[in-house]
């Protein structure tokens, strides 16, 4: 039996929602009740309020100071949570928020400098570094020139009021900076997950381009074919039709493992089929021994890139072109920085690259492919001035440089891996 799995939430690992605004009421609430708590740090001002002798009076103008300061502050709070707040009304509200805690801190008793904490707090909500940094500090030193007013709490008022105001607007300070940080990184986080599944579709589609490609061109090819035996050969045009369906079948299971991500490439695989292609289209094809060799220094990367463009360019031989001989070389070029890079050539005698020469979507992502492995491909017209040449080179385990060679020597034929023939 499959075991059942299920996707986490956010809200399972952080069930407050720090640093998210609220999606649900379920998540407001949750919000509110944890802001909530720290309204405790009020019990000492309420209490003030319900001793003997205090007048009604007294009673009624300071509970609505307080609950106009509670009310600011939760609108200050969840106005930045949720929608941002003007400099106007941070500041007015601020502004508001000090008012109180100087005239209620300083009619009522010293119970109420508490009030000076949560503007700070607040402060270290709304505000920038580089106004709470001088902010949290002023409000601070308004707290102790409201508590020298109180001679009982003289010797520590400083350490029961004033540290923690400057604490806990920095604290703040420091929480909202996580909270951006946060936000940050998983934004990073999306962006890298949409590139990847970008750069997974870029693959899937190179891949589908050269899979099928270079089927449905044998395909088309195979079918003209056996058009024209009928019906004077029907033998020969059955041999083509069997043909097509063994190319077809082997279209689907190479797109099945380009979709599972499983396929690499092999020239000596490619290097088969290219020349069943180029012989049912009718070229000539002069194959280099060397593309016959097992390369098992070259890493699988490397060697599927090269296979890739062996694939691509006889394609595109085969449907473009119009020629009558293609050769296929594979040479081992030093580069002036002692990198070794085999060079797979495709030349050919046909109509050659059209003057505004412009990559299609086969040779932009077989370009793709290249610089993936560390290779380069280069096109153009074939040395013999007539014709196409494609140069994929892909990099090679390094070697000690044969002796008497030169920065930049003439291509040489690769006989065997490793083992470089003179010029």
């Amino acid at each position: 039996m499959r075991p059942v799995t299920t996707k986490s939430k956010p809200e399972d690992h952080n069930p407050v929602m720090i640093g998210q605004a609220p999606r649900n009421r379920r998540q407001a609430l949750g919000k509110m009740l944890w802001i909530s708590v720290w309204l405790l740090y009020l019990a000492g001002p309420m209490g003030g309020l319900m001793e003997p002798g205090t007048s009604t009076a007294k009673r009624i103008w300071a509970g609505l100071g307080l609950a106009l300061f509670v009310l600011t502050y939760f609108a200050l709070i969840f106005r930045h949570m949720w929608r941002g707040l003007t400099r106007r009304q941070a500041h007015g509200a601020l502004a508001l928020m000090l008012a109180l805690s100087t005239v209620l801190s300083w009619a009522l008793g010293f119970s109420w400098l508490v009030l000076f904490i949560f503007t700070s707090v607040a402060c270290g909500v709304v505000l920038t570094w580089q106004q709470a940094r001088w902010t949290i500090p002023l409000i601070a030193v308004i707290l102790l020139a409201v508590g020298a007013h109180y001679a009982e709490i003289r010797n520590y008022y400083l350490f029961a009021y004033g540290l923690p105001t400057l604490g806990s607007g920095f604290m703040m300070v420091g929480v909202q900076h996580l909270i951006r940080t946060t936000k940050e990184l998983r934004a990073a986080r999306e962006e890298v997950a949409r590139l990847a599944a970008d750069e997974e579709r870029l693959r899937l589609a190179r891949d589908l381009h050269d899979l099928l490609g270079h089927s449905l061109s044998l395909i088309t090819l195979k079918s003209e074919l056996a058009g024209r035996m009928l019906p004077e050969r029907p033998a020969a045009a059955a041999q083509q039709v069997a043909d097509i369906e063994q190319v077809s079948r082997q279209a689907l299971i190479d797109v099945r493992e380009a979709v599972s991500a499983y396929r690499r490439p092999r020239l000596a695989v490619e290097l088969a089929g290219a020349r069943t292609a180029l012989r049912t289209a009718g070229v000539q094809a002069t194959v280099d021994p060397a593309l016959e060799d097992e390369h098992h220094t070259l890493t699988a990367d490397e060697e599927g890139a090269l296979a890739w463009a062996l694939r691509e360019a006889v394609t595109n031989v085969i449907r473009h072109s119009g020629a009558r001989h293609c050769e296929l070389l594979l040479t081992e070029e030093w580069e002036s920085d002692e990198r070794r890079y085999l060079c797979l050539s495709v030349l050919d005698d046909g109509v050659g690259p059209p003057r505004a020469q412009h990559d299609g979507n086969g040779l932009s992502g077989l370009r793709e492919r290249l610089a993936l492995a560390d290779g380069r491909l280069e096109t153009g017209p074939a040395p013999r001035g007539r014709g196409f040449a494609l140069r994929a080179y892909a990099p090679w385990a390094r070697a000690p440089r044969p002796a008497g060679a030169h920065t930049d020597p003439a291509p040489q034929h690769v006989t065997n891996p490793g083992t470089c023939n003179s010029p």
